[in-house]
């Protein structure tokens, strides 16, 4: 998000890239979106997103697909909570996560 709109530009080929290199390409394409210069093609051809309420507060969300994509995942902040591990509750970080998809390309199971 930028402070004028939520752009949502695409990270090509995560899968072929080490996570150093997809934290710089997301640190230019962020600073592409904030001074305004992202092109059509920053902003076309994924079929999935990621996205994080982080920046904006909150507890949880349920995120919705951009069509055409297929998926989304909502990533909430992590909090401490009580998890019972069958005699006591153990503090553990948890990580809420929503994944919304387009049922009629994703099987429930699969997803």
């Amino acid at each position: 998000a930028t402070p004028d709109c939520l752009t949502v530009p695409v990270l090509r080929n995560p899968d072929q890239k080490s996570i150093k290199q997809i934290a710089v390409e997301l640190g230019v394409l962020g600073q592409k979106a904030r001074d305004k210069k992202l092109t059509p093609k920053d902003l076309q051809g994924a079929n999935f997103t990621i996205s994080s309420l982080g920046a904006i507060g909150g507890t949880a969300f349920t995120p919705l697909v951009n069509w055409p994509q297929v998926a989304i995942l909502g990533i909430s902040p992590a909090t401490m909570q009580p998890v019972w591990n069958g005699k006591d509750f153990d503090p553990r970080l948890m990580l809420p996560l929503s994944l919304s998809y387009d049922h009629r390309v994703i099987n429930g199971a699969d997803a």
